[in-house]
C-alpha cells in the first residue's frame, strides 16, 4: 500500500483532525505546530502568537481509497477560508487557513481547487486560505491527539 501525507490548518487542530480521522481512506492523523520559525513550540508558545506556527493536521492517507482533490473538498467544507486569522470563537494567527503541500502536484491540486472556488464565487469575499510549502512539524502535546474521540464531544465549530 502508498501512503501519502497532507498537512492542513483550517483553525482549531481538534475539529480539523476529528473530521479528517472519518474520512474513509485516512490512515492515521496526527496534530501539531508547522509553518513557523520557532523550534520545538509547546502549546502555550503557539498560541501567544509569537511563533509564527499553525495548529495544523498532518493527514497520512491511502490515495487508493481516497484522493488528494477529495481531502481538499473536505478541507474547505469544515471550516471559512474567507476568515483571516480566525475560525470561530478561536483568533489569532495560528488558527489561520493554509494548505501545506508536500510536492509539486499537491501545490498545483490545491491552487486549482482554490480558483475553481474563488472563480465559482462560492464565497461572498475572498478566500484568504495561503498555499505553502509543508515546513517541519512539531506534533503537538499528547493530550491534544484525537482529543474530541477520547472526549466524545464536538468542538470547534464543525
Amino acid at each position: 500500500m502508498v501512503k501519502m501525507k497532507a498537512t492542513f490548518s483550517a483553525g482549531c487542530f481538534w475539529g480539523v483532525e476529528e473530521a479528517f480521522r472519518k474520512m474513509r481512506g485516512v490512515l492515521s492523523t496526527r496534530v501539531g505546530y508547522t509553518g513557523g520559525y520557532f523550534e520545538n513550540p509547546s502549546y502555550e508558545d503557539v498560541c501567544s502568537g509569537n511563533t509564527g506556527h499553525v495548529e495544523a493536521v498532518e493527514v497520512e492517507y491511502d490515495p487508493a481509497v481516497v484522493s488528494y482533490a477529495e481531502l481538499l473538498d473536505l478541507f474547505w467544507k469544515i471550516h471559512d477560508p474567507t476568515s483571516l486569522n480566525r475560525q470561530g470563537p478561536d483568533i489569532g494567527e495560528q488558527y489561520r487557513s493554509v494548505i501545506f503541500f508536500h510536492d509539486l502536484k499537491q501545490k498545483a491540486e490545491a491552487r486549482a481547487s482554490k480558483d475553481m472556488l474563488e472563480s465559482r464565487g462560492v464565497y461572498k469575499r475572498p478566500i484568504v486560505t495561503e498555499i505553502l510549502p509543508v515546513s517541519r512539524f512539531y506534533e503537538a502535546e499528547e493530550y491534544h491527539q484525537r482529543y474530541l474521540e477520547k472526549r466524545a464531544m464536538s468542538h470547534c465549530n464543525l
